[in-house]
């Protein structure tokens, strides 16, 4: 199989695919030779094969990575750094019409938030490009006649595995911070999405970085994921996915080297109005938090509470606006919700669904399949439902909420709190008082107030209890990617 494609996309996009590894500044074939079909959710069809990687081609790649992060990379300076990654976020904005629509023809996403999904990732990329010189310690004073000072030195080889909902954003929040503070990457695509990682792999090369530094690769998670996850050579992994993988991760960081983890994992987050919300806005926001990209988010607000005495008038204006969204073509201008990512994300939203009906959940509208080719759901509601249930319990990142009542302050923390998961929360108030009361107790990473799935590239991301270990985005990503050294210097004082 040839390393590129030709591809004619449905907006009139033409461009050359690559299907190969990009290891060591250059697309190449596996080692085995095996390749993996990417398929259009939209309407089921094969878009291309790309070449699969392996534990081998994983070996091939660190090894790529060790040799730059010990040689030609040691001795970038960190303006230096920051000039790469300015540059590599221009050439996303310059490429924004290519890189969104190759994100919507394999992820399904509708073309307008494919663009926001580039202009995130050029945001992130820039933001990490002004860091890169400003990494430092201190200088600590402890008794005369010494020096001590403290250095923030990377971590080496990161190993990093995206996921298939955001595959450029996720793309440039695990590469940001790790270049910025001087790390080299080894990066797997999901394997439902790995074509504008590719794309993006093209960019870096025009961009001017040194050959290794950055490492793009596409393969399954049970195999090139596992293979980076028990690597010796791999210092640290970054994983962005389902809790349960999360867990596998962590497991095989222990059993190999100790390698340092951090985990972006999953969410049942709470969506809580109060009576004294303005109403209108709220039901916009809870549109947004529940079936922003199709409802494949792992902060989405799939958990609806609303308090009493406007829980009737809520789900009449919520199911009315729930029938003005719009599914079909990505590619459509008018298209809100695309497919679900695959057949196996489909039928896993559609079994909760059926799980949902069978506890005694009421489907208030949605529930079914949209149209009779392609991976779509319709947007779905369920009322009737209690806390134990399934649908209430677990991640179904589908577009599918569940609505329930509320009584008071106290009732509403208890209930919010009441799952494993801990990534986000959101309340609707005019009052400060209850706005910081109840965002303060409530056990979740990010809690928005009057809004939801209002993320920036300058505010830390991460979560709870089981939601994660550590923290995307802000300056405290940066902290993922560095090691503390001390230095104790003996000026004569000490005998």
């Amino acid at each position: 199989m040839s390393l590129t494609k030709h591809i004619e996309l449905p907006n009139g996009v033409r461009y050359s695919q690559p299907l190969g590894l990009y290891i060591n500044g250059e697309f190449v074939k596996s080692i085995e030779g095996k390749t993996f079909e990417v398929i259009n959710p939209t309407d089921e069809s094969v878009i291309c094969s790309v070449y699969e990687a392996t534990e081998k081609d994983v070996d091939i790649a660190v090894k790529a990575a060790r040799d730059s992060f010990d040689g030609e990379w040691s001795t970038v300076t960190p303006a230096a750094r920051g000039k790469l990654l300015n540059n590599l976020a221009n050439l996303f904005e310059e490429n924004r019409t290519l890189l969104s629509s190759v994100e919507s023809l394999d992820n399904g996403k509708s073309l307008t938030y494919s663009a926001l999904d580039v202009n995130g990732a050029a945001s992130c990329l820039r933001y990490y490009g002004g860091w890169a010189d400003k990494v430092h310690g201190k200088v600590i004073d402890t008794q005369p006649g010494t020096f001590n000072f403290t250095k923030l030195e990377p971590i080496g080889v990161c190993g990093q595995i995206i996921p298939w909902n955001f595959p450029l954003l996720m793309w440039a929040w695990k590469i940001g911070p790790a270049i910025a503070t001087g790390n080299v990457v080894v990066l797997k695509s999901a394997e439902q999405t790995p074509l504008s990682a590719l794309v993006a792999a093209e960019l870096v090369s025009k961009a001017g970085f040194p050959k290794g530094v950055v490492n793009i690769i596409s393969g399954f998670g049970k195999v090139a994921g596992a293979a980076i996850s028990n690597h010796m050579g791999v210092d640290k992994v970054a994983f962005t996915g389902s809790t349960l993988v999360g867990r596998t991760i962590l497991k095989a960081a222990a059993n190999s080297n100790l390698k340092k983890v951090t985990l972006e994992l999953g969410g049942k987050s709470p969506n809580i109005i109060f009576n004294d919300a303005d109403l209108d806005k709220a039901i916009e926001w809870a549109n947004m938090g529940i079936f922003f990209n199709h409802g494949q988010c792992c902060c989405a607000g799939s958990r609806i509470y609303v308090q009493e005495d406007i829980y009737e008038t809520f789900v009449e204006k919520f199911k009315a606006r729930i029938s003005a969204i719009r599914l079909g073509d990505p590619f459509h201008d008018e298209t809100y919700q695309g497919p679900q990512v695959s057949q196996l994300q489909f039928d896993r939203i559609m079994g909760y669904i059926e799980h949902g009906k069978k506890e005694g959940a009421i489907v208030l509208c949605g529930g079914k399949r949209y149209g009779s080719k392609g991976y779509f759901i319709e947007p779905t509601i369920f009322s009737n439902v209690k806390t134990d249930m399934k649908i209430m319990q677990e991640e179904i990142f589908g577009p599918v909420a569940s609505i329930a009542k509320f009584k008071d302050v106290d009732d509403i923390v208890a209930i919010g709190n009441a799952t494993s998961y801990g990534l986000a929360a959101a309340v609707h108030t005019n009052d400060l008082n209850t706005a910081l009361n109840v965002s303060n107790r409530l056990k979740a990473g990010t809690c928005w107030v009057n809004c939801y799935n209002m993320l920036s590239t300058a505010l830390p991301f991460g979560g709870f209890k089981e939601s994660g270990v550590g923290r995307e985005l802000g300056k405290a990503a940066l902290a993922n990617y560095t090691q503390v050294k001390t230095v104790q210097i003996n000026m004569g004082g000490l005998g």
